[in-house]
């Protein structure tokens, strides 16, 4: 029987009404999302604009930074996430104005749009450009983004005048490796690098997941040893991870092993009750806070002790008791105790927006030394790079009150207030009854 044969014409024609709502919503969101990159890659024009006018040696790199976070500073946004946004755009409405207009008229998506011009992004020639985008916005009106992905590097192959191998030397200089953190103290870790190489990589770990199996198979038989349970998947995560952790990259080592001799490193933070009784439970319902990675994962018991037992030393940071404000820092074998004082307080970068882990960042002063400023922790601040370099070579401006509280002033005026995070610590509330900091 026909899974709708039941409905009624009043329930079918309630469920035309709705598809033809959703299409014309659709329709609607394309067109926003459209005017949206038409605006950014206005901001990206005017950026260039003003660099031009001064002759800025950088190419208007940092002009196009801090219009990128006055930006983001206004939508509560990364401002490296609008600067990225901002280049796609102008990348779409310059390059294939035609493909920008498709999707403001809400005849094709934005996911139909990212299709075309990733499979079209190396026609340097604006004539072919202009062909190609023709042909595969007639494809992108009849089929899926997914679809269309295929359809459109064929068509984009008819107009290459390179060839393969001189765009694979191209694109090699893309090569990268990142870092996405997930949920339940997980990350993922990417790499995008030659295809060759790739699947070398992925195939060396299969045989080694395999071989592995086999052995663990073989020396379980006929003995009361407990036999490994791990999955080929599982296998190859282990195995890459020892490989990174333990191998030395012989191909590019010095001849005194300068690279086989650095050691991986990570911050944790972890409340000292939770140390030492591990994850409970309160009577509340409610788990007691868990350690955490870079301010930002939290990490399981194990791995914390595991952590504990090996480190050479902790970092103390004390906390009020109470409104769990940090109060000092400091160590065992105390060295360089300001800058373990700062980490601890700002744990990321102190620009609005950003996330940067502190031990990956600049320690700044906020008034110039050589203008008179102090060093200490109520004149320094953890900065990244790129946002160090924004606060002395751009408009942006900072200044900071009591509690490491900072006040960042926009080229446009506008003010925004960037406060340390709560630390990863236990409160107490007046009845004794221990309180999570959420």
């Amino acid at each position: 029987m026909e899974a709708m044969v039941d409905a009624t014409d009043s329930q079918m024609a309630a469920l035309a009404d709705l598809v033809a709502s959703l299409a014309a919503a659709e329709a609607t969101l394309s067109s926003m999302q459209a005017a949206r990159d038409g605006l950014l890659a206005l901001a990206g024009r005017l950026a260039v604009d003003i660099a031009q006018q001064a002759h800025h040696p950088d190419g208007a790199d940092m002009t196009i930074r801090s219009v990128a976070a006055e930006i983001g500073a206004v939508q509560r946004v990364s401002d490296r996430t609008v600067e990225r946004r901002m280049s796609d755009a102008s990348w779409l409405v310059d390059r294939f104005p035609s493909v920008w207009h498709a999707q403001g008229e809400g005849r094709i998506s934005a996911a139909h749009s990212r299709v075309i011009v990733d499979a079209g992004a190396h026609l340097d020639d604006e004539a072919d450009r202009v062909d190609y985008a023709a042909e595969v916005i007639e494809a992108a009106a009849v089929e899926s983004p997914n679809r269309l992905r295929r359809i459109a590097r064929r068509i984009a192959e008819k107009y290459q005048k390179r060839t393969v191998t001189e765009r694979h030397r191209e694109a090699r200089e893309k090569r990268r490796v990142w870092i996405k953190d997930g949920d339940d103290g997980m990350a993922e870790l990417g790499m995008h690098g030659s295809a060759a190489v790739v699947h070398g990589m992925f195939d060396r770990l299969s045989q080694m997941a395999h071989a592995l199996k086999e052995e663990n198979v073989k020396a379980a038989k006929g003995t009361d040893s407990v036999r490994d349970e791990r999955t080929i998947d599982q296998l190859r995560a282990d195995l890459l991870a020892d490989l990174v952790l333990t191998g030395a990259p012989t191909a590019h080592d010095t001849e005194d092993g300068l690279l086989e001799a650095i050691h991986a490193r990570v911050e944790v933070t972890v409340p000292a009750s939770s140390l030492m009784n591990g994850e409970t439970t309160s009577s509340a319902g409610r788990c007691s806070p868990p350690a955490e990675l870079d301010g930002t994962m939290p990490l399981d018991s194990w791995t914390v002790r595991f952590f504990a037992a090996t480190a050479g030393g902790w970092d103390r940071v004390f906390t009020h008791p109470t409104s769990g404000a940090m109060l000092s820092v400091d160590r065992y074998r105390p060295s360089e105790q300001l800058r373990r004082h700062l980490r601890a307080r700002d744990q990321r970068c102190r620009f609005p927006t950003c996330g940067l882990a502190a031990r990956k960042c600049d320690v700044d002063h906020n008034v110039a030394a050589a203008a008179g400023g102090a060093t200490s922790h109520e004149n320094l601040a953890a900065f990244c790079r790129r946002h160090h370099m924004l606060k002395h070579h751009s408009p942006w401006h900072v200044r900071q009150g009591p509690g490491g509280v900072l006040e960042w002033t926009s080229p446009t005026g506008r003010i925004h207030v960037d406060e340390p995070p709560a630390q990863n610590t236990v409160t107490f509330a007046e009845a004794g009854t221990v309180a999570a900091p959420f």
